[in-house]
């Protein structure tokens, strides 16, 4: 009896993302989880899609901060999707939303933030955005909300359009990141 389950080309293991990246465990495991996704999906970097959907699937607090279960379950939607053909024409470009130069040098990036490793300059920025979230308030590591609010707050990514064809405003979306984080941390 033969297999019938296509073999999968042996692919590296995905880096971990080392704890002095300024994340809390949860949101380095997005990272890990997104750099899965990226390997899978046969995608040359994680981009801000990747980062998004492991942060829905992994972050309680992040899946609370949409407007319901309708909203959510369309964003998870089109992220599926997304993960099965809906992203192709993303396949072999970088993103870039332009928050960043595109030319950049990732072995600064790294030495920055040891979590950017692969990642395209858009995820970049909203890690880098997300950990300036927490520093503004005191705190060293970045939530998972702090990088929902970086994600959404960048008019141009992939994520925000995924969210814009789910229906979901991204502006409103950052500011309740930003409102929860706030009761969060209190």
């Amino acid at each position: 009896m033969q297999n019938r389950t296509p073999r999968i080309p042996e692919q590296p293991t995905p880096n971990p993302v080392d704890a002095d990246a300024g994340l809390t465990v949860e949101l380095a495991s997005v990272v890990t989880g997104a750099r899965r996704r990226a390997l899978r999906d046969g995608d040359r970097q994680i981009d801000t899609a990747h980062l998004l959907h492991s942060l829905i699937e992994s972050d309680p607090e992040v899946r609370e901060a949409f407007d319901g279960g309708p909203q959510l379950a369309k964003v998870l939607g089109y992220l599926v999707q997304r993960s099965i053909g809906y992203g192709l024409r993303w396949q072999g470009s970088v993103e870039d939303s332009g928050a960043v130069p595109v030319v950049r040098n990732p072995a600064a990036d790294v030495v920055r933030n040891p979590a950017a490793e692969g990642c395209s300059p858009s995820a970049v920025t909203a890690m880098e955005d997300a950990l300036h979230r927490a520093g503004l308030r005191g705190e060293s590591r970045a939530r998972g909300l702090d990088l929902l609010a970086a994600l959404a707050a960048d008019g141009e990514c992939r994520a925000v359009e995924v969210l814009g064809r789910a229906g979901v405003d991204a502006r409103w979306l950052s500011g309740r990141a930003v409102e929860r984080t706030a009761e969060v941390s209190r």
